[in-house]
């Protein structure tokens, strides 16, 4: 894939959510499939879904709900960028998203976990005027390529917890 200006999905959210949970950008394989987290090796379904004690879902509508069930919103912190293939480590040019408004129009969310340190430092770099109106917390990137500051899988779904658990 080239070096094209590629874009976040809508936000999965509802005035229900109380915890917003942003990743970077999505991945090549979610972007094609239009789903959070749709490549099947990355931890995220699964470290809910163990968080939860819930069985596995096949389906992502299914999921989704799932999710807004357990007030649980998803976004990026990118809205657009430019990156060739799905490492965060090849992204240029990102531009955010617009959290500030997302918070505005939803003002039960009170926590917000950044999937991966890409996540994190985007929003300090853009939207840190917002941590002194929710908790955000940096989250072990639940992706499946090995990075930095590898996490086993129940070390993750420890840390993931406690942000879960408001």
């Amino acid at each position: 894939m080239a070096n094209e200006k590629i874009y976040s999905l809508e936000p999965i959210v509802d005035q229900r959510s109380r915890v917003l949970i942003l990743g970077s950008i999505p991945g090549q394989q979610s972007l094609m499939k239009q789903h959070y987290y749709g490549n099947s090796r990355n931890h995220f379904w699964p470290i809910l879904f163990e968080i939860y004690e819930k069985e596995w879902i096949n389906d992502y509508e299914e999921r989704i709900e799932f999710l807004r069930n357990k007030q649980i919103a998803l976004w990026d912190t990118i809205g657009s960028c430019y990156r060739e293939g799905s490492l965060d480590s090849k992204i240029t040019e990102a531009e955010p998203n617009p959290i500030e408004e997302l918070l505005d129009t939803y003002p039960n969310i009170q926590r917000i976990g950044c999937n991966g340190t890409k996540s994190y430092q985007v929003f300090r770099k853009y939207l840190s005027y917002l941590i002194e109106r929710v908790k955000v917390t940096k989250l072990p990137s639940t992706s499946p390529i090995p990075g930095r500051y590898n996490k086993t899988f129940e070390e993750k779904v420890d840390i993931w917890k406690e942000l879960l658990e408001i």
